[in-house]
């Protein structure tokens, strides 16, 4: 086994090697110095947060296996998707998305099937419907019983 330091290239190539990193210094629960302000405050700094996302998008009948094929590309695309139900005139997607505050997410999510509608392949299907909800109040759901149930298993499924 050759040793190297990270990111350093291997013998013989042109390319350089893959090496991980910390989460941001913006990821809710990271820990790190902050410089203090003149003034001998901290300053404060917006925090990252999960939230869980319910994407729901219906349109013209579009024939079940494309459909399929679609939503596991976008899958593919998007590596944090739970979990999608679909039938051929809807489709509902499931997911964590990071983002600073409720407003972020749902424009992250709002965005989601625009974006990788080319690239992905899926139906023009227009979003219906949209919730996003704290990490904090999708545990208390799951608990209490009520709201959707955990994305298990995850992946594609028909309804």
């Amino acid at each position: 086994m050759r040793r190297a330091r990270p990111g350093a290239m291997p013998r013989g190539t042109a390319e350089r090697a893959l090496t991980s990193v910390e989460a941001g210094a913006d990821f809710d629960g990271y820990e790190r110095d902050v410089p203090e302000q003149t003034d001998g405050r901290t300053p404060e700094r917006e925090l990252s947060k999960l939230w869980h996302i319910t994407l729901s998008v219906s349109g013209a009948e579009a024939p079940l296996q494309e459909v399929r094929r679609a939503l596991e590309q976008l899958a593919h695309d998007h590596p944090f998707l739970l979990t999608s139900r679909y039938a051929g005139d809807h489709a509902e997607i499931r997911y964590w998305e990071e983002a600073r505050d409720l407003h972020d997410a749902a424009a992250v999510a709002l965005r989601l099937w625009g974006e990788h509608r080319q690239s992905a392949k899926l139906p023009p299907w227009e979003i219906v419907g949209l919730e996003v909800i704290d990490r904090e109040t999708y545990h208390q759901r799951i608990a209490e019983g009520y709201g959707p149930p955990p994305a298990a298993p995850v992946g594609v499924h028909p309804y």
